[in-house]
């Protein structure tokens, strides 16, 4: 059978040129959305993995901190072992020298005065008691003066009064022990027996000096 184009040749190249165009269009937005999809799927693939990543991190970190929370808590406790530590040996170093004190206390003390109280802070401690004259308290601040253990004996008070009937001199002196640490400053008071349990005898005869 015999086909007759009835349009015009140019007529016909034009709508043959729009067809392809046409094709052309729909293949590059097919194409077009095709990598748009492929690329989307990569991009969500990716940032999936970023983000399993991230959170793994973030898991981890937390891990991290918990473990530098446990460590700050054993630094902290080893810090108060250290502190109790230091404390303890202090003590022990205080308490070697309260025992040099009172030694040393009943090895200077000259006849005629006795110890009332003996109040220790740190390094440093107050001695009152009685003299029968200000003579005797002369010579207690010297024999002070030249023990190994003491230093710096500095009067504060002196003052007459009457005990046992008998007119005695009351005096208050400061001294200083030598390389003793004082970190707290611990205040401790004994009594003036605590002195004389060291050596009674010693006692003994201060008391017949005063009542002589």
């Amino acid at each position: 059978m015999i086909r007759i184009n009835l349009l015009p040749h140019r007529a016909a190249k034009r709508a043959l040129r729009k067809r392809e165009f046409n094709m052309l269009l729909l293949g590059t937005v097919v194409a077009a959305a095709t990598i748009w999809y492929v690329g989307k799927l990569i991009l969500d693939e990716r940032i999936a993995t970023q983000q399993r990543r991230n959170d793994m991190l973030i898991a981890e970190n937390k891990k991290l901190d918990a473990r530098i929370e446990e460590i700050k808590k054993l630094q902290e406790q080893t810090s108060a072992l250290l502190a109790r530590k230091q404390v303890v040996e202090t003590l022990q170093v205080n308490r070697a020298a309260s025992v040099k004190l009172l030694d040393q206390l009943v090895r200077q003390l000259p006849d005629g005065v006795y110890l009332k109280a003996i109040k220790q802070t740190g390094n440093k401690i107050n001695l009152v008691g009685l003299a029968q004259s200000n003579a005797r308290v002369s010579s207690l601040m010297r024999n002070l003066e030249s023990s190994p253990y003491l230093q710096s004996a500095e009067l504060v008070e002196i003052k007459a009064v009457t005990e046992r009937n008998q007119r005695l001199n009351e005096f208050s002196l400061n001294i200083s022990l030598k390389g003793l640490e004082d970190p707290n400053a611990v205040k401790t008071t004994q009594p003036a027996s605590a002195a004389a349990a060291v050596a009674p005898s010693s006692r003994e005869k201060v008391m017949q000096a005063i009542t002589k």
